[in-house]
């Protein structure tokens, strides 16, 4: 919007606002605008979640360290929404088709998880969504994900075909050759595997609602995660870093910058009201926008198997739910942690939740390193 009055309609009577073409100022606003918008609204969100007794149910059988919590405003990632929404449609060129698709993927995402939250609040338990509803609505809003990135291929803006770290050269397409004669069937291969990467292959969405289990772990872990994304967002569209790296010139993404900046202030603004102890937590509506957000943004930017590294905490997490289910059926009960996810682990092995959350914040700094490291050493 902004973007629109300032440059294309004033620029040509004001110079000045030039400005506000460059992406890297846009971006740096976004970010600042998700940041303030965050800040100045969190205590109004936080004292309506009160007067709505919208509070955190504590299952009995977690932590009893966590017991205290019980009542704290949940359903706070409605404030994270907001953040990120409002500098998106400020900042960037909403002409850019990608815009809409990464803003309508959170969104939808972000409807599965207020369903889901609704429902436990008003039943005061920790059953939401069955497990098989909450599912079919995610690959719904994954298969929108890649109709909408098919007919923007169609129109030459996008590519099927995949990048693959550490080879510079090998790119196969995610369609099949002999379907390539046939634009009709591409649901054949491409929607399949965009359901594989945002659903199954990273768990994008489920992993994040996973993780958030200590005050601040998820959203912090998700500052990182962003900001790796908006780096890489960066020199996909950027034409001289694209061909210096060797990546897949895709000028169009680049706006997504302003989107991957906006998560990331909108995060930390997050992270002022969710740091231990926390004032409020942002509830599936939060995790599941969030995890939307990111398996969105990877598979547009074609760096959909950098997301286990993207995310790699996450995923630590949801692997960690997966390996306990598992053991434990296969197993006659017997389990492989003392507590899944993986952080109440190390909870119930003596460390704190502030030092879980630390270190699990190097971590995923650690792999978001690792994942933008893979663009030269290829």
């Amino acid at each position: 919007m902004l973007y629109w009055l300032l440059y294309q309609k004033l620029f040509p009577y004001f110079r000045l606002f030039r400005i506000f073409h460059y992406l890297t100022f846009r971006t740096v606003f976004a970010s600042l605008t998700a940041l303030f918008t965050g800040l100045l609204i969190g205590p109004y969100v936080i004292n309506r979640l009160r007067e709505f007794q919208i509070g955190q149910y504590i299952r009995e059988e977690g932590p009893q360290s966590h017991q205290k919590k019980g009542g704290t405003p949940t359903m706070g990632g409605v404030l994270i929404c907001i953040s990120i929404l409002v500098p998106t449609l400020l900042w960037s060129d909403l002409s850019n088709p990608f815009v809409w698709v990464v803003v309508l993927s959170m969104t939808a995402f972000g409807g599965i998880g207020f369903a889901d939250d609704y429902i436990k609040v008003v039943h005061k338990t920790n059953q939401g969504l069955t497990a098989r509803a909450k599912l079919g609505l995610q690959f719904l809003a994954s298969a929108a994900v890649a109709i909408s990135l098919i007919v923007i291929e169609q129109r030459g803006n996008y590519s099927t075909r995949l990048m693959v770290p550490f080879f510079k050269r090998f790119r196969p397409n995610l369609v099949i050759d002999s379907l390539l004669q046939f634009p009709h069937l591409y649901w054949l291969a491409f929607i399949p595997f965009v359901l594989f990467v945002m659903v199954v292959l990273a768990g994008a969405s489920n992993a994040v609602n996973l993780t958030d289990g200590l005050d601040g772990l998820a959203i912090g872990c998700t500052i990182i995660a962003a900001g790796a994304l908006t780096v890489l967002t960066y020199v996909s569209g950027h034409v001289v870093f694209s061909d210096y790296l060797e990546l897949q010139r895709m000028p169009m993404v680049s706006e997504l910058t302003i989107f991957c900046g906006a998560m990331v202030g909108g995060s930390i603004g997050f992270l002022w009201y969710n740091a231990h102890p926390a004032e409020i937590f942002m509830g599936d509506v939060g995790s599941l926008a969030l995890g939307g957000a990111i398996g969105t943004v990877a598979v547009i930017i074609k760096q959909e198997l950098l997301l286990p590294l993207i995310g790699g905490v996450f995923i630590m997490e949801l692997f960690s739910v997966i390996l306990q289910v598992g053991s434990y059926k296969l197993r006659n009960g017997k389990r492989i942690f003392k507590m899944a996810p993986l952080h109440h682990h190390f909870e119930l092995l003596g460390w704190s939740e502030s030092k879980v959350i630390a270190r699990f914040w190097i971590l995923a700094l650690v792999f978001a390193l690792l994942a933008l490291t893979t663009l030269k050493l290829r």
